[in-house]
């Protein structure tokens, strides 16, 4: 009895020191914010988990509340500031990755280009998978990006060509960006197109996902407790794992028949990620087969969300806003008159308006919204900013707070393309600056290039050979930017249905 008194006693003490440090002691304690996010990281959980998905949405109000810099976390500062921004993501070469933040979303693929938390290993990942991601790969490899769209548009013709047959396109995205990633990087499709109503299990999976991601995030061992599980009982408990399960068995058949022959990796059509990952002659420089797991889970799962939500964005304000409408299909229908011949990627990013348009949707639909920690010198303190940080910081921004910026983005919550065309090229050249769909700086996005491209094709390829109708419910949001969730990428609230129409389309 009296030792648990004793140890009571020192927990009371423990906790009382820790909040008076915190609150009063702490390097940060000058800088603003709620008490509750200064004594505990539980705050962020709480808007994470609680709030499913809220902290951004709570990260603004503190801002309109304390200022351009908030203290979010006991050692954490979240910028809303331009500057801010570009002092840690775009010349932020001395800092790191927040490895508690990685660690724990990242858990399922920590060895990988985005989960490396080390910047070195990061570049040198980075270095062995550039080529393929470069924009000559990308040109080289524009057909297989055009047959995965050529068969989505056939399936939407023959078998969404009713208002009561009607799609939630956003399901159709996932499964063209899934195909896609899975064919470029691996030379084999998951054929997600190929499932009824556009439900493949790792489809299912990922949406499911959302509702877990922030528990994974703050509680990490769940997920490493899960994978240890026996396949059978995971199923048991959760069968939307199912998709996940098929498609890291897919990728491990692939990788173990890769190490056995590597020869193997020219019996495909084109090069893939593993002509590079495994093509130094030194097998040390080479990475271990978990790494090549890691890598290849983090290019799908990376190369499937973010794309698709930009074109199931981009293709509600196409279909809503009839201006926006006329102006790409009478820009489209003159650089393209017969389409049923194919056209180049390299032909439509000239097209001034439709490029506009795809800005705008990346604007308002950026790949990642959640803030991206970083960790400032832990030896010496760092401007950001016109903030002098002490050592071992966290810092972060939301690139919302960049692409809703007023200043740089007048009327920020209008979907505007006409805002890239009608004003100054200087005004045009500060946009492009602080346009950061794919982040900035050493980490920005390896595949960005492809993504540029699939938005073209897909953007074009879709409302050239596709008469769209858009399905108005008392459910469809009017402006997705005022009603997003954050669930590491931005997800539509409540989506919209649509349907080909058939005689319009003939």
């Amino acid at each position: 009895m009296v030792f648990q008194v004793i140890l009571s006693l020192i927990a009371l003490l423990y906790v009382g020191a820790l909040i008076i440090y915190r609150v009063f002691l702490h390097p940060l304690r000058k800088y603003p914010g709620p008490i509750l996010a200064a004594l505990t990281e539980g705050y962020e959980a709480y808007y994470n988990i609680v709030k499913e998905g809220g902290l951004v949405a709570e990260i603004e109000r503190l801002h309109d509340a304390y200022g351009p810099v908030v203290r979010v976390g006991p050692n954490t500062l979240h910028f809303k500031d331009k500057k801010a921004f570009h002092d840690i993501y775009t010349y932020g070469r001395t800092l790191i990755k927040e490895p508690q933040f990685y660690h724990g979303l990242m858990a399922h693929c920590e060895e990988s280009s985005i989960g490396f938390t080390d910047p070195e290993e990061a570049a040198k990942r980075r270095n062995l998978l550039g080529p393929l991601f470069s924009r000559r790969a990308v040109v080289a490899l524009e057909y297989t990006i055009q047959a995965k769209i050529d068969k989505l548009i056939t399936l939407l013709i023959e078998v969404y060509s009713f208002p009561d047959s009607s799609l939630d396109i956003s399901s159709a995205y996932l499964s063209l960006t899934l195909d896609i990633i899975t064919s470029y990087c691996f030379g084999e499709c998951t054929d997600a197109l190929d499932s009824p109503g556009f439900s493949h299990p790792f489809i299912r999976g990922m949406e499911a996902a959302k509702t877990r991601l922030w528990l994974i995030r703050h509680f990490p061992f769940f997920l490493s407790f899960t994978l240890r599980m026996p396949q059978k009982l995971v199923l048991w408990i959760s069968p939307t794992f199912k998709g996940y399960l098929d498609l890291v068995g897919g990728l491990e058949r692939q990788v173990d028949s890769l190490l056995k022959n590597p020869e193997s990796a020219y019996n495909v059509e084109h090069e893939t990620i593993y002509h590079h990952l495994l093509a130094s002659v030194a097998s040390q420089d080479r990475p271990s087969r978990k790494s090549l797991l890691d890598e290849a889970f983090m290019l799908v799962g990376a190369g499937t969300g973010t794309s698709s939500n930009a074109c199931t964005v981009g293709t509600f304000y196409f279909l809503k806003n009839r201006i926006i409408r006329q102006n790409i299909l009478l820009e489209l229908d003159e650089a393209w008159p017969d389409k049923d011949r194919p056209v180049n990627f390299v032909v439509l990013e000239k097209l001034p308006y439709l490029t506009a348009f795809i800005r705008e949707t990346l604007r308002i639909a950026p790949g990642v919204i959640h803030p991206l920690p970083r960790m400032t010198s832990r030896n010496l303190a760092t401007m950001i900013g016109d903030w002098e940080v002490p050592p071992g910081t966290i810092v972060e921004m939301s690139v919302l707070s960049m692409h809703l910026d007023s200043d740089i983005f007048p009327d920020p919550h209008t979907f505007k393309p006409e805002r890239w065309l009608t004003v100054a090229d200087e005004d045009i050249n500060k946009m492009l600056e602080n346009l950061s769909p794919f982040s900035k700086g050493p980490r920005i996005c390896l595949g960005l290039n492809l993504a540029w491209c699939e938005l073209y094709l897909i953007f074009a390829n879709i409302f050239r050979k596709l008469d769209l109708t858009l399905l108005v419910t008392e459910d469809t949001i009017e402006d997705y930017s005022k009603d997003y969730v954050d669930a590491f990428v931005a997800s539509w609230g409540k989506g919209y249905r649509v349907f080909v129409d058939r005689e319009r389309q003939e």
